[in-house]
């Protein structure tokens, strides 16, 4: 097995990746300055993202995950969510950031805002590292985005292709 990037449309190299989220990590200290943000990443897809965003703050913070599932081992959501995973620490009070690898239909990430809104967070936003806004069927906030990209599917660097592929460290897509 290669680790060649394929050769669809979609193509973010590590350094682009790295760059992006370097970026990103300077808007959250700048937007959370004198406060204590809390990073939940959504796994699995987001954990590399997530991983190497908190290493970018240079900020007190405290990390959670949990897991929601709406796709299984298929490449297109089956628009039904469910938490598999849930928080271990309770959110209320706290400045919150939801890390997601992808928006895509929104489905999930608009189930996930509703349910953790519900948790009493003092404000919520989302940091997702791509969004495919032709899918989309739920408009929801992304108020720290890595990359727009189009209809494709896209794997590496935490994203799957049938719970492979996750390691590469760059983001890919095949014809």
């Amino acid at each position: 097995m290669s680790l060649a990037p394929g050769n669809g449309p979609v193509q973010i190299t590590q350094e682009q990746l790295q760059a992006r989220i370097s970026e990103l990590g300077h808007k959250i200290r700048a937007d959370y300055a004198g406060k204590e943000p809390h990073l939940i990443c959504v796994l699995n897809g987001a954990f590399l993202f997530h991983a190497d965003l908190v290493r970018t703050l240079h900020m007190p913070c405290t990390i959670d995950f949990l897991q929601a599932s709406s796709y299984g081992d298929a490449k297109q959501s089956s628009g039904e969510v469910k938490l598999v995973k849930d928080l271990q620490f309770p959110i209320s009070d706290r400045h919150v950031i939801l890390v997601e690898d992808i928006v895509d239909t929104g489905i999930t990430m608009n189930y996930l805002l509703h349910y953790l809104q519900g948790r009493g967070p003092a404000s919520l936003k989302v940091a997702a590292l791509l969004s495919k806004p032709s899918r989309r069927k739920v408009e929801v906030p992304v108020e720290y985005l890595g990359f727009t990209i189009p209809d494709a599917f896209v794997y590496g660097y935490g994203l799957d292709r049938a719970q492979f592929d996750r390691n590469l460290p760059f983001i890919t897509s095949q014809e």
